[in-house]
């Protein structure tokens, strides 16, 4: 397979395509940067990069046992990454494109929510409570206890109470219900941190520091509020402040405006070098698999005539010329050309005046037979034949 070929042949339809799976692997990458799923989908690539080069190459054994391995794949994809498709399944939603979210329902829980985080701060105790948005956080935690209930007063106040075998870490709020507790998450490295802070604030501003995610902070020692966000942490005041940050956190957030000049040049120059490397790969992928598809060529073919009479001449048409349609796979179709492929027309049974012949496939003569012809036009040709001088 020569490659400069079919970059020769390249169709709008390809650099669509191209692009197309571009954004989607990029988005891939966002979603699960920094995550194992990320390393896991890497392998599976270079997996399947191996296993295309050893099809091209002939290699009996090693495809026989990708094939295999490929039988298995989608089962093994859905119980290493059932938590990963149901987030990129809930991303794609065509919901929060109209702006409805998971949370759409959710000030029914925050009012209760409220309530127990000032419980919890008058009677000085601590608490680390993180609020899930768009990043997934679980594979930045470690630890916890997987716990399905309704955010309110009396089960925080359960859970964080000194007695409480879970009380110790962090409680995890994903759609507006207690999905985990006893988590712990990364502290942040940052320096110059207030002296006050102790491990709770570095482990919110830690997780801030890593995604979207907001992290209420309730301080044991003083009895304070705190929510860090965007790797930066900030004082609540009162109960009304925090209602207004935890709607805040759920809606859909809104890109800052700009014209469309803007907008195209933030999209090429934000990660640039990311999206040239993916662009890349993609690339690389759909030339090592583009020779498998099946595709048409049209072309354009001068009519050679043979065996005419010698005492004949023809009138018209002088220099006859076929538009004829192959397929067959890509890597044999687009070497095709006007000079390796041949029509031949046998003038032996031609007759004066004008004489109507039919144009068969038989009378294509393509390189090899991998290579089949699906069109002939004109499917005739009317000549007509005069006696020589």
């Amino acid at each position: 397979m020569n490659p400069f070929v079919i970059i020769a042949h390249l169709r709008f339809q390809d650099i669509l395509d191209i692009l197309f799976l571009t954004v989607v692997a990029y988005h891939l990458y966002l979603w699960f940067s920094g995550t194992k799923a990320l390393k896991a989908l890497v392998g599976l690539l270079v997996m399947g990069i191996v296993f295309t080069v050893a099809r091209y190459w002939g290699l009996f054994l090693t495809t026989w046992v990708f094939q295999i391995f490929w039988q298995v794949l989608i089962v093994m994809l859905i119980i290493l990454f059932q938590s990963e498709i149901r987030q990129v399944l809930e991303r794609v939603n065509p919901l929060k494109v109209i702006g409805l979210r998971a949370f759409s329902k959710g000030e029914d829980w925050m009012s209760d929510f409220v309530e127990g985080i000032f419980s919890l701060a008058r009677r000085k105790i601590g608490a680390l409570i993180i609020i899930e948005r768009m990043d997934q956080v679980e594979e930045l935690v470690t630890g916890g206890v997987q716990l399905d209930g309704e955010a309110n007063t009396q089960l925080l106040l359960s859970i964080f109470q000194k007695e409480s075998p879970l009380h110790d870490g962090a409680m995890l709020i994903q759609g507006g219900r207690i999905a985990k507790v006893a988590c712990y998450l990364p502290l942040s490295s940052a320096n110059g941190l207030p002296k006050e802070w102790g491990t709770r604030h570095r482990a919110a501003l830690g997780l801030s520091e890593h995604s979207d995610a907001w992290v209420v902070v309730i301080s044991e020692e003083r009895g304070e509020i705190s929510l860090a966000r965007d790797s930066q942490i900030i004082h609540v005041e009162d109960p009304k402040h925090l209602s207004q940050l935890l709607i805040e956190a759920v809606k859909t957030r809104k890109l800052p405006e700009m014209n469309w000049v803007g907008r195209i040049r933030s999209f090429v120059t934000h990660r640039w070098l990311v999206k040239v490397g993916i662009l890349g790969l993609v690339s690389l992928l759909w030339l090592l698999l583009a020779g498998q598809q099946d595709f048409e060529v049209a072309l354009r073919v001068p009519l050679e005539v043979k065996n005419l009479p010698e005492r004949m001449e023809i009138l018209y048409p002088v220099k006859p010329e076929l538009y004829i349609t192959v397929r067959g796979l890509r890597k044999d179709a687009s070497t095709l050309t006007e000079k390796n492929v041949q029509a031949a027309l046998d003038l032996s049974s031609a007759r004066f005046g004008n004489r109507i012949f039919r144009i068969t496939r038989d009378q294509i003569v393509l390189p090899n037979d991998r290579i089949y012809v699906v069109n002939i036009r004109p499917s005739q040709v009317d000549f007509k034949f005069k006696e020589k001088p």
